[in-house]
């Protein structure tokens, strides 16, 4: 397919997965992508594996395939002043630049907006960073985990009350949630130059993308004057609950549309007597008696299995989900018949299993193309830069280059 970012040239200087994930997404959709990775350490999400925090696969690291498939890498140091004046060069013919580094990182190494926009007054520059960039702990370091899960209340609402340790958040939530936002940004940003000719400042932090994921359980709590993650509640809809089924699995029903839904429902669950019962004659009664009308579907879900279930609310056409596992989302045939997970092929001959940016356009999807080892690129590059083969050995041998 075209790529929807064609022609778009994009500079990273990031490291971990925050800034690379949008990174990818841009790339999957056609943005030249160039990673800048110091030539002796590269990203340090490289050695992530060794820590014992993410999988390899034959020694390749699968969360670097995830969050920088489709990337060409340059291997730079930019604290020595010719890297820094290399990549000056390649923000002069950049579209966009990208960065985790923090207000003090980015300052003593000469790469904040004013610096680039010497060289390329036209460039939108996207910073991403934990805490947002005002305020007094603006640019304070943080991860998702700190500043997406624990800070913004998240974490908090989803630990259930008397629990012996919060609820964990799993890898890579906030980041993936915000690159999501900043690959937006990144994209109104360019729409608005294309129409406006302003190029754009584009900032992200992942205490202001978990306040928007969060957002209800915010507003609601503003709007009692108190937690309202904390708030005691009955059911008030019996069907819009989860119920465990007799071999200990979990269904979930959110029929909202309560009168249009439990009649259809009892039949499917093989209890029509529950449709006249006059205690759950109406939304309105099943509201009152909720506790009994749970009840009875408690034991009604205790009495068969999952797959028991799945058959028999198979041709209900209704809101309802099986909690699935991870290794049956793998298999789900929806997930395969929408390509949300593909197959890539690794230079090493293995097939890398990937997750998809979650957008298609024109009912296409593009191919996805492997991460580049470390300072693959930097002969490349720094050829379509106009350097002969001379000037790069002379690079390499400094330091400045890998």
């Amino acid at each position: 397919m075209d790529g929807i970012f064609d022609g778009i040239r994009v500079l990273e200087v990031a490291t971990w997965t925050f800034v690379p994930a949008a990174a990818a997404v841009l790339a999957d959709f056609g943005a030249d992508v160039v990673k800048i990775e110091h030539p002796l350490r590269g990203d340090p999400q490289r050695g992530l594996s060794t820590g014992g925090y993410a999988p390899s696969m034959a020694g390749i690291s699968i969360t670097m395939e995830q969050t920088n498939r489709g990337k060409r890498s340059v291997g730079l140091d930019i604290s020595q002043p010719e890297g820094r004046a290399l990549l000056l060069e390649m923000a002069a013919r950049c579209d966009v630049f990208m960065t985790s580094f923090l207000p003090g990182n980015r300052a003593k190494l000469g790469i904040d907006v004013d610096d680039l926009r010497a060289v390329n007054p036209d460039i939108i520059y996207v910073r991403a960073d934990a805490v947002g960039p005002e305020g007094p702990e603006s640019g304070k370091p943080g991860y998702d985990m700190s500043a997406f899960w624990a800070r913004s209340g998240i974490a908090h609402a989803l630990t259930e009350e008397g629990a012996d340790r919060p609820t964990r958040q799993r890898p890579g939530f906030g980041d993936k949630t915000g690159a999501m936002n900043l690959a937006f940004g990144v994209a109104a940003a360019l729409y608005r130059r294309a129409t406006t000719g302003t190029p754009s400042e584009v900032d992200v932090s992942l205490l202001g993308t978990a306040l928007w994921v969060n957002s209800s359980d915010v507003v609601y709590s503003k709007a009692i004057g108190g937690d309202f993650s904390r708030r005691e509640v009955k059911v008030p809809n019996p069907i819009s609950h989860v119920y465990r089924t007799g071999d200990g699995r979990w269904i979930a029903l959110l029929m909202l549309e309560s009168d249009r839904w439990w009649a259809p429902l009892c039949r499917h669950l093989g209890r029509p007597d529950l449709v006249d019962d006059p205690r759950f004659a109406s939304a309105a009664e099943r509201n009152a008696n909720s506790a009994e009308c749970v009840a009875e579907l408690t034991a009604t879900f205790a009495g068969a299995t999952l797959a028991e279930w799945r058959e028999r609310l198979g041709p209900l056409s209704a809101p309802w989900e099986a909690m699935q596992t991870l290794p049956e989302v793998l298999d789900d045939p929806q997930v395969t018949a929408n390509g949300y997970v593909t197959d890539v092929k690794h230079p090493s001959g293995q097939d890398i299993t990937l997750v998809r940016a979650p957008v298609r356009f024109d009912g296409r999807q593009p191919e996805l193309r492997p991460a580049p080892e470390a300072a693959a690129h930097t002969e490349e590059v720094l050829l379509e830069l106009g350097h002969d083969w001379a000037e790069i050995g002379r690079l390499k041998e400094s330091g400045a280059i890998a």
